[in-house]
């Protein structure tokens, strides 16, 4: 299937109106839509956390933040085949306007009643739920948005769109908590994630060609398209190493940088001022990285690039455990987000321009589920096994599983010679 002249029809792409990334107007508002959605999201998990403390004990408040992980891990991989089935840009419309609705409802109940938990509760799950079909969705929308030399472009641009809504999302939530509570926090995520609708209804979108097998895809039933879709990841050359790279590179990074970096903070006595500059550093590292590629636009070799950063970046994981100083691990931190952030950008470049249209709502899934349900668990593990065990022995560990996600990148003939069109 062929994309139709632009003058034939309004809302379709055509080369003849392709523009770089950073210039294109269509790029900007899907950009523009996917930062207030991302700020709103940041600030809807600080006024949950906050009115779930305020409505029950640690332990009920703790349930309720954690509830929506479940059903966004079980449903992900069907979430994949409804954004193949119906599109990207409906479904992420359609989860929008569900969670902005589900917010909103939620904020004018605690202004009228005060926090409770099964409001909450039910918020989280509801969210978890939307959340599903709505990651593997926002994955596949780019494609549609701009063309295939333009997508390591956007995913710097998509990253700089993350670290901008880490950091105004917490001070926006804690500014509607101190004026009006919970409630007021929810009603700026609402209004937030209702910016976006609009935005994403007038997205042009690209017609991408469809091989055979995609046109018989809505033939067949739900489980078969997610059937095949896994058997698609599985017999392509590049894309089976590439998940396998993922999958080790996010288990060994979530934990120490996670629940890892706070206990060794406390080990060491750096405080929450230490650790706060550690994160800093690690923020500005991925930071950077994301600006790279958003001004280049294309990294060559791009699947060379993966094992070096990858196994430098493990190294400077593992290094954390052993710096003598918070000096030494905001460098070692810093060194850590600019390589694991060029390398997640290039993994998630070669994802988009690697798959066949027809299957990138599925094979986003299993990247998001990778990412989203597997790696949390090493989190737990982590803390166990560094009660356990140390500091030292665990981030080693982590580390080499993180390194493994290069071997993988080096040893895989097809995914080390990968490229990303020009």
């Amino acid at each position: 299937m062929t994309a139709t002249p632009a003058s034939t029809t309004a809302g379709t792409l055509t080369p003849a109106t392709e523009r770089p990334a950073h210039r294109d107007g269509n790029v900007l508002r899907w950009l523009s839509a996917y930062t207030a959605s991302m700020v709103g999201d940041n600030i809807y998990y600080l006024a949950l956390s906050w009115a779930a403390v305020r409505a029950g004990t640690p332990t009920e408040a703790g349930i309720v933040t954690a509830i929506s992980a479940l059903p966004r891990a079980v449903l992900m991989l069907g979430g994949g085949v409804v954004a193949d089935r119906f599109g990207p840009r409906k479904v992420v419309i359609g989860s929008d306007a569900v969670r902005c609705v589900a917010v909103l409802a939620v904020s004018a109940l605690l202004f009228l009643t005060g926090p409770t938990l099964w409001p909450l509760a039910l918020l989280a799950l509801l969210f978890g739920t939307v959340d599903a079909v709505f990651v593997p969705a926002v994955g596949a929308l780019p494609a549609r948005v701009t063309s295939r030399d333009q997508l390591t472009r956007v995913q710097g641009m998509r990253g700089l769109s993350i670290r901008f809504a880490s950091v105004v999302g917490a001070p926006l939530g804690g500014l509607g908590v101190a004026l009006g509570g919970a409630a007021a926090a929810f009603a700026i995520a609402g209004a937030l994630i209702a910016v976006s609708v609009p935005l994403l209804m007038s997205l042009r979108l690209r017609e991408l060609p469809e091989d055979e097998t995609a046109s018989k895809a809505r033939e067949k039933t739900a489980w078969r398209d997610l059937a095949a879709g896994l058997g698609y990841i599985r017999h392509h050359r590049v894309l089976a190493p590439l998940m396998l790279a993922i999958a080790l590179g996010d288990l060994g990074f979530v934990g120490p940088l996670n629940v890892g970096l706070t206990l060794l903070a406390d080990e060491r006595g750096w405080g929450a001022s230490g650790m706060g500059w550690v994160l800093a550093g690690f923020g500005t590292g991925a930071g950077i990285a994301s600006l790279l590629l958003a001004v280049r636009g294309r990294m060559p070799h791009a699947g060379r690039l993966l094992a070096p950063t990858i196994i430098t970046g493990s190294v400077a994981i593992g290094g954390l455990a052993y710096a003598p100083g918070v000096i030494t691990a905001v460098a070692l931190a810093l060194a850590v987000g600019l390589l694991v952030g060029l390398s997640g950008a290039l993994c998630g470049a070669l994802l988009q321009t690697q798959t066949d249209p027809a299957y990138l709502g599925r094979v986003t899934a299993v990247s998001s589920l990778v990412s989203l349900g597997f790696a949390p668990l090493s989190m737990p593990l982590s803390a166990a096994a560094i009660g356990a065990w140390g500091t030292g022995p665990v981030f080693a560990v982590s580390a080499t599983v993180c390194g493994l996600g290069g071997v993988v990148a080096l040893v895989f003939r097809d995914l080390r010679r990968a490229e990303l069109p020009r």
